[in-house]
């Protein structure tokens, strides 16, 4: 049903001549993402229940047992410092898969370098330094006992 709705509308973009029609299937799209959300919106509060709320109501539920303590409690910087460091890591660990996909038998064109070796030597010299700067950080995050969790 989709299809044939956009179909019009990708035959006037197509046309090479007419720049801003080039844009109407984005703006279908965003017409119908608006269309849905406001919609389904209206709909959930339309049938949705609306009860009586109360102290009773209104009270934390914790499997049967009455909640007993703070519900915001403070939590140690540690759990935020390791956190931040697994993130950082992995997020720099993410860089090593296009690197290995290209490495492995990605693009056959050299660009700059006027042979596939050179090209293959200067992606292996520059994910060696990649790979030691991130032991360096790791080799810091030990040596300052980052993820040491006893007390200090």
């Amino acid at each position: 049903m989709l299809t044939t709705v956009c179909q019009p509308l990708l035959l006037l973009a197509a046309d090479g001549d007419n720049a801003p029609a080039d844009y109407l299937p984005v703006l279908f799209l965003l017409l119908l993402a608006l269309t849905l959300s406001v919609g389904l919106l209206f709909i959930s509060k339309l049938v949705g229940k609306r009860g009586a709320s109360g102290p009773v109501k209104n009270s934390a539920y914790e499997c049967g047992v009455e909640p007993t303590g703070e519900a915001h409690t403070r939590f140690s910087v540690k759990f935020y410092l390791v956190a931040m460091l697994f993130i950082l890591f992995d997020i720099e660990v993410v860089f090593l898969y296009p690197w290995a996909v290209h490495f492995g038998g990605g693009s056959p064109d050299g660009g700059i370098f006027s042979t596939r070796a050179e090209l293959l030597q200067f992606l292996f010299a520059e994910m060696f330094v990649f790979v030691v700067i991130l032991l360096l950080g790791w080799y810091w995050v030990v040596k300052k006992k980052a993820l040491d969790w006893e007390e200090s």
